[in-house]
């Protein structure tokens, strides 16, 4: 039994958040456009809404506030019944300035960039700038004031994200005059505490083969590792964004995180250095020791390689940071998250790109649409079962027909991709040819849950799959029975009460649709995209 920290909440009660973080409203869209971005959400079952909101639109005059902008954000979701986490694109977006005001990126004497080792400016604000963390603080102060005074009562906005990717794009660190001192200086106490702390991971192990030292330079404490004077400045931005979020709960209290981008493999053939596991682990060390404020260090990752995106989730998922992915490409990762790490929520970026003008899904992007309404249909059962072990994956790779499960409580399952090879249909609604041997497509892959309530009771959710199941028996009580599957004797029948398809109302209750009957499940229990939940009621 894993327990599950549930950072998102709505009047008290937990919220799991499957959604979108947009890319382009709020900036690039003509009104209506951007209220379509809500409503195409919501016609695919999305309850949950990733937007920024931009320093220099609500601070365009120094100590001059305009929230219309955000205004329009809040008023939009509550039209179509979606929850906002409101992206706070401050001091740092994708590791620059962009989204600063004008009177910041005019003034750099009072609001000093980082320099690199060459003594040039870099087009990214430095930590170690008292008077851009004031500002900042300040800005997002009244950011705060405003959603406090606007939506405590209906809760629209139910976390807050502060800063984007922070960072720095060009060189390891802040090379000024004040960087080189603190790079020079004993590392902070609280670094040390927390480190000795956790007492594990990548950054520990550093420390205990430089000697464990209890004080010294970044370097002297983390045995000359060449990236040290980079960590110093990641643990100095993060304990700045510390203080942002520590400064806006004091005015209005909702959670907040910050997201880390995950560098893909093919930035290397462009001059940039690659992130490895290890130097990723010490990354997350330094941000979730240096940000008490913060519920959790959100990653943004893009890697469709299933055995990258686990490793990717395994970082990030620990008893101190609950898995919540801010930004991801949609794809049937997202099945793998919430059930083998309990991820408490899930946005993919760029909803707009998935629909058209008119709010129809684009045939090529079908199946990330299948995989949010698939989420959002089991959100009770997934709010109730996570870390239970009761959360089971179906996730189809290359040159896999089936897979055995032999962790179900009192049976065997085996999940078949694809049609039939006989070709028997699901049902008149979704007729398909038998599946074809080779011809992988990631895109069409089988994936989805198999949620056991009970001994005898399961739920299904996603597409591309069926499942047969196998009653577990005692040897001397084994039997072979004719199976109608494929005319092939299989071991140990099951007794189905009822096989529906439904969905869950407003109050966690499962609701039928429609019963099969024996026909469409003498070929297994087969799962679509656009069915809802499939209960499967059986008896000894």
């Amino acid at each position: 039994m894993t327990e599950i920290n549930r950072i998102f909440k709505v009047n008290g009660k937990p919220f799991f958040p499957i959604g979108t973080e947009t890319v382009y409203a709020g900036y690039a869209m003509k009104p209506n456009e951007h209220e379509n971005v809500f409503r195409d959400l919501k016609s695919i079952n999305g309850n949950s809404m990733a937007i920024p909101v931009h320093w220099d639109a609500i601070e365009p005059e120094e100590g001059k506030f305009d929230f219309s902008s955000v205004d329009i954000l809040i008023t939009n979701a509550r039209k179509y019944g979606l929850k906002l986490i409101l992206l706070w694109f401050g001091t740092w977006k994708n590791g620059g300035m962009e989204y600063v005001p004008e009177w910041i990126k005019t003034d750099p004497k009072r609001f000093r960039r980082a320099l690199n080792a060459q003594g040039k400016d870099m087009w990214s604000l430095s930590p170690f700038c008292k008077a851009t963390l004031e500002s900042d603080k300040k800005a997002f102060i009244a950011l705060m004031k405003y959603l406090k005074s606007k939506d405590s009562v209906e809760q629209t906005v139910i976390s807050i994200q502060v800063e984007n990717e922070p960072g720095i794009v060009g060189t390891d660190r802040d090379y000024s005059p004040e960087g080189e001192k603190i790079y020079k200086a004993p590392v902070p106490p609280d670094f040390i505490a927390a480190m000795k702390k956790y007492g594990k991971g990548a950054t520990w192990e550093l420390w205990q083969a430089a000697g464990a030292k209890k004080t010294g330079t970044w370097p002297e404490v983390l045995g000359y590792a060449p990236d040290a004077g980079h960590y110093m400045y990641v643990w100095h931005i993060a304990k700045f964004i510390d203080a942002v979020a520590e400064a806006g709960k004091a005015v209005y209290y909702l959670p907040m995180f910050v997201n880390l981008w995950t560098p893909p493999k093919w930035w290397t053939l462009h001059g940039a250095q690659a992130i490895d596991y290890v130097e990723r682990e010490i990354l997350m060390d330094l941000y979730r020791w240096a940000t008490p404020h913060l519920e959790t260090i959100a990653p943004d990752i893009y890697t469709r390689e299933s055995r990258d995106f686990e490793r990717q989730c395994d970082i990030h998922t620990r008893p101190d940071n609950p898995l919540f992915t801010t930004e991801t490409s949609g794809d049937q990762n997202m099945f793998r998250a919430i059930a083998q790490f309990n991820a408490v929520g899930y946005h993919m970026a760029g909803i707009e790109n998935i629909f058209d003008k008119d709010g129809n899904v684009y045939p090529a992007t079908q199946h990330i649409a299948n995989n949010i309404k698939c989420v959002a249909s089991v959100i009770p059962l997934l709010l109730k079962y996570q870390g239970t072990g009761r959360i089971h994956l179906v996730h189809e790779e290359f040159g896999m027909d089936s897979f055995w499960l032999g962790n179900l409580e009192g049976y065997y399952g085996m999940v078949q991709f694809g049609p039939p090879r006989m070709g028997a249909p699901s049902d008149w609604r979704h007729r398909k040819p038998p599946a074809p041997y080779g011809g992988y497509n990631p895109d069409n892959a089988g994936r989805g849950l198999i949620i056991q309530a009970g001994k005898h009771e399961f739920y299904l959710t996603g597409f591309g799959w069926r499942l047969h199941l196998h009653s577990k028996l005692a040897p001397d009580k084994n039997r072979t029975v004719l199976s109608p599957n494929n005319f092939v004797f299989e071991p140990t029948e099951v007794h189905y009460l009822s096989v529906d398809q439904g969905y869950f109302d407003a109050n966690g209750k499962f609701v039928t649709v429609l019963r099969r009957n024996g026909g469409q499940i003498d070929w297994g229990l087969w799962v679509e995209g656009d069915i809802g939940v499939v209960r499967v009621l059986l008896c000894d």
